[in-house]
């Protein structure tokens, strides 16, 4: 073999090894979930975000809506507020299911509002979900940032509007998962936890933080430090 032919040859597997080396660095299993923001965009928020040194405990938190119940939120799902899907006619848990899910089938007569079918890729579990009507109830819908957290944290002084808008806002902070996972986060933040699957933590950082800066809400030490933790893994 000639010197040329083997520079040729050397070259082309310098470059196939390359190749798999970073096939091998990250895994498709690993791979950040879809929608996952990237390192810079991440730490522009990270720079934006207000830090308090922990979470005050506001008194007066009352997300029921009975008799005699605070209701500081306003109802569950309501269709009545001022933000994207308000006022549409569907209420905000059929608006999430339409903009998260995929081959969805709606109710008939029901003016493509009610979903009654279709599939989840779940960014905090990793998992493909099958949702129907008939176990609903398995696929609840999370509020990223904690609606308690988010009372604690200034909420408390917003006026009930923006509550309102607040806890409907199906462009940034609602996420569809599964009940466990759910289950599992309830009013937590960053510092107490993450999504069950690595891949989804891009993912929710960028999420946490978008809220928190549109809306003005701090962070706490701890969680900023987690999300800088996890922004330095992000691609």
């Amino acid at each position: 073999m000639t010197r040329g032919k083997i520079h040729t040859v050397s070259a082309l597997l310098t470059a196939c090894l390359v190749g798999l080396l970073a096939a091998c660095a990250v895994p498709p299993g690993l791979r950040p979930a879809p929608g996952s923001p990237g390192r810079a965009q991440l730490e522009q928020l990270l720079a934006a975000v207000r830090v308090v040194p922990e979470r005050p405990h506001t008194g007066g938190y009352e997300r029921d809506c009975g008799s005699g119940q605070g209701c500081v939120f306003g109802p569950a799902w309501s269709d009545d507020h001022d933000g994207p899907g308000g006022h549409d006619g569907c209420d905000t848990r059929n608006n999430v299911l339409a903009r998260q899910l995929v081959e969805i089938a709606y109710r008939p007569g029901t003016g493509g509002c009610v979903v009654q079918s279709g599939i989840l890729a779940d960014p905090y579990t990793g998992n493909r979900m099958v949702f129907s009507k008939e176990n609903a109830q398995q696929l609840p819908v999370d509020h990223i940032y904690p609606l308690a957290a988010a009372w604690d944290m200034g909420a408390a002084t917003w006026a009930p509007a923006q509550r309102i808008r607040f806890a409907n806002d199906i462009e940034y902070n609602l996420q569809a998962t599964d009940r466990a996972t759910n289950t599992d986060k309830s009013d937590s933040t960053p510092a107490e936890w993450l999504p069950p699957s690595r891949p989804g933590h891009c993912y929710y950082a960028g999420r946490y933080l978008t809220v928190a800066v549109r809306y003005q809400l701090p962070v706490t030490g701890a969680d900023h430090a987690v999300l800088r933790d996890i922004t330095a893994r992000c691609d």
